[in-house]
């Protein structure tokens, strides 16, 4: 039986995207900032609330972790990406992709990427994906997410460290 009665996790709603330089910027968002489906679950999910402690999948077979930003502009482009690692029983990666969905505001076209992880690889790395400038007007909240709902295979072993957004010049 899960410990919460609400068994997925809830990150913040309100992180803002600050630009901190002339050459674009880059930000970070914790694990604990994240909306992970199933993440409060401890059958599925370890989600510290300890800044820099990453976000450990135990199984599910239904990988959902979304995050918003706001005050990004429609003018810009942007990367949004997540570092990862898998652990060495990680399984029911590589046959399967995962795909990261980005959109500017809640009624913005989705771009998406696909990306297939190779399990046995060693230490952390990053995927990410792009969303291109637009002409559309734009609340300036960027949504994003980290998908592998489709298969409905289990999936277990990886390790979100955190989640990132460059806006590209």
């Amino acid at each position: 039986m899960a410990s919460n009665s609400i068994p997925h996790h809830s990150g913040n709603p309100s992180t803002k995207f600050i630009k901190n330089d002339e050459a674009g910027s880059m930000m970070i968002v914790q694990p604990k900032d994240l909306n992970i489906v199933w993440g409060k679950d401890n059958r599925y999910w370890n989600v510290p609330q300890k800044l820099g402690s990453p976000a450990e999948l135990y199984q599910v077979s239904w990988l959902e972790v979304t995050g918003v930003v706001d005050g990004t502009s429609p003018n810009n482009a942007y990367e949004v990406g997540f570092r990862l690692s898998f652990n060495p029983d990680a399984f029911g990666w590589g046959k399967y992709p995962v795909y990261i969905l980005i959109k500017r505001g809640k009624e913005g076209k989705t771009t998406s990427t696909k990306i297939t992880m190779n399990p046995n690889h060693k230490g952390e790395f990053e995927i990410s994906g792009k969303l291109d400038k637009c002409n559309e007007e734009s609340d300036g909240r960027l949504y994003f997410g980290l998908y592998e709902v489709w298969s409905g295979k289990w999936k277990g072993g990886l390790k979100i460290h955190h989640a990132f957004i460059t806006e590209l010049l």
